[in-house]
């Protein structure tokens, strides 16, 4: 059995006005009970209800991460976020370069790269995804592609402590899709990724970060993931919007 404290985040992504966001806390919070969970749990809400689910949060187990940031502190960049903002907000940890962030908006391994860089510098734990097409997995190349992201977006980086660096394996066809990588699939990703990550960082860096698998998540899968030796948790799309559903997910990662 792995040292590592496993980790369930659920990204709400562009869903959850205020109001809807403090009835999902308030139920996860209820549903976790006073002794909470022996994982963590994180919740990564858009930014108009960050501060919604700070307040109901607090004092409880559960965390609050952002779903992006600029790399800049600060500055003239109209629409963006600053890493100081999140702590400010009470976040203590940020999602950058998912999918859809790669796939809608243009982010590219470079920039994930500088955004990984102002996490740490703003004391966020940084949430790092990565992850294959199908195109790409059909060609045979996945442990090229997620190899590449995971250099590039490292870069010269050297985070000094690996309980605060977090690695999300995200396989894109099977977000949002039903689609699931097979644990033997999503674990065979995983330690390839800890043993790029072993050359990097080391031995011990790469031992101690948990790797979270994202991709179409649910209660009915978690506890087969779970059960593989470098899979530490979830990274959950569409069921982490209903509060049964998350709670179901943190209960099989246990």
């Amino acid at each position: 059995m792995s040292a590592r404290r496993p980790i369930m985040a659920g990204n709400w992504k562009m869903f959850k006005t205020a109001p809807e966001a403090r009835e999902l806390v308030r139920d996860l919070v209820k549903g976790l009970g006073p002794s909470g969970p022996s994982c963590e749990v994180v919740v990564a809400p858009p930014f108009t209800s960050i501060s919604t689910a700070v307040d109901e949060s607090a004092g409880t187990a559960i965390k609050v991460a952002g779903q992006n940031l600029y790399w800049e502190d600060k500055g003239a960049f109209t629409g963006e976020i600053s890493g100081g903002m999140l702590r400010d907000a009470g976040c203590a940890m940020v999602i950058i370069g998912h999918s859809e962030r790669r796939q809608y908006f243009g982010e590219t391994d470079s920039t994930v790269n500088l955004k990984i860089g102002a996490a740490v510098r703003n004391d966020l734990v940084p949430i790092f995804c990565l992850g294959e097409t199908i195109d790409e997995r059909r060609a045979g190349v996945t442990f090229d592609v997620v190899k590449r992201q995971l250099i590039r977006g490292i870069g010269d980086l050297r985070p000094s402590d690996p309980e605060r660096f977090v690695i999300a394996y995200e396989p894109v066809w099977a977000i949002g899709t039903g689609l699931t990588a097979t644990p033997e699939q999503a674990q065979e990703v995983h330690a390839f990724l800890r043993k790029e990550l072993s050359e990097v960082m080391g031995k011990d860096f790469a031992g101690r970060v948990r790797i979270l698998y994202g991709g179409s998540v649910k209660p009915d899968n978690t506890r087969s993931l779970m059960a593989c030796e470098d899979i530490d948790g979830g990274l959950v799309g569409g069921a982490s919007l209903k509060a049964a559903d998350f709670l179901g997910i943190i209960k099989e990662g246990n």
